[in-house]
């Protein structure tokens, strides 16, 4: 299958990197190379980008998007969870700019065979990397019903979370559910047929549950964002794309806390705690798809884009 991505948000994205010619950026979801190749091709040739991606498909498209550029980029096969340790091991201690764009991409999506969507009936997988063992069929079959309540509930924002995860235990006690379709059934048992009327896919917020829990999504993401910051040399920006609103709360939460780490009693007349702002947020609000973007691509809807700027 051909690898079509359509990067969102992407001029706003590059503007807001403030591209210097000769610096060093980290694309930590490097998916087809979308917002690589457009900040490559504004670097001088000193100027370098580390490209990381689990999915080696990814890594495959954006070697060939990205050849006119081989001299200056390096693709590892990663989470970008290890971003640090990875420049490090390329013997770079600091960059200028980093993008993460997250989620799941729109080839994973329309890929049948990776098992993401309710779309197709195909063997259910979900993984982002397949070197991983765990797949949305261990979870599906292996949790109980009170974890699957709690993932379908959290990750997924799905009120009929606990009806859901109680309508799974019931199936697989006859046969494991192995598949998207059977799975995508069982979700629309589970959810009253007036409910199902509207509000989008029946499945949409399941399967979305049970990819992030799958990848480890938002564990990853809380986990990385203070050795972003700390990658960052002074005046380089950080530039995250979520599409759900978990991950935009962990995103703001941590760049406030960059911008204002006082720990201080609120009725201290001074700060006591030595705790130093490490820069600024740069988007009050996160900047939003225009409606043209939107119009054209329906997957940008949700997406947000949230900058933060190292102090000088």
């Amino acid at each position: 299958m051909e690898f079509k991505h359509t990067s969102v948000l992407l001029k706003e994205t590059i503007d807001n990197l403030h591209i210097k010619p000769d610096g060093v950026y980290l694309d930590g979801t490097l998916g087809g190379g979308g917002h690589s190749f457009y900040i490559v091709s504004r670097l001088s040739k000193a100027g370098r980008l580390i490209g990381i991606d689990q999915d080696e498909d990814a890594i495959e498209e954006a070697g060939r998007r990205l050849s006119p550029y081989a001299d200056q980029i390096t693709l590892v096969r990663d989470n970008y969870r290890n971003a640090r340790q990875i420049a490090a091991r390329l013997g770079v201690g600091s960059v200028d700019g980093i993008v993460l764009d997250l989620g799941v991409s729109s080839y994973q999506l329309d890929n049948a065979e990776r098992g993401f969507s309710y779309k197709y009936d195909t063997k259910l997988d979900m993984r982002m990397d397949r070197r991983q063992t765990l797949t949305a069929a261990d979870i599906v079959n292996g949790y109980s019903e009170t974890e699957l309540y709690h993932i379908i509930r959290d990750y997924g924002e799905e009120q009929f979370a606990k009806n859901i995860a109680k309508h799974i235990v019931n199936a697989r006690k006859d046969k494991p559910v192995e598949t998207t379709g059977e799975l995508n059934e069982i979700i629309k048992a589970a959810i009253p047929a007036r409910m199902r009327a509207t509000g989008g896919h029946p499945s949409k917020r399941t399967f979305q549950a049970i990819r992030i829990e799958c990848n480890r999504e938002l564990e990853v993401l809380k986990e990385s964002l203070d050795d972003m910051v700390d990658m960052l040399n002074p005046g380089g920006r950080l530039c995250i794309i979520t599409f759900h609103s978990l991950e935009d709360r962990i995103v703001k939460t941590a760049f406030r806390r960059y911008e204002n780490p006082c720990i201080c009693p609120p009725d201290f007349p001074v700060c006591v705690c030595g705790k130093v702002p490490q820069g600024r947020v740069i988007t009050r609000k996160p900047i939003l798809p225009s409606g043209e973007e939107q119009q054209d691509n329906k997957r940008s809807k949700s997406a947000k884009l949230r900058v933060f700027e190292k102090r000088e």
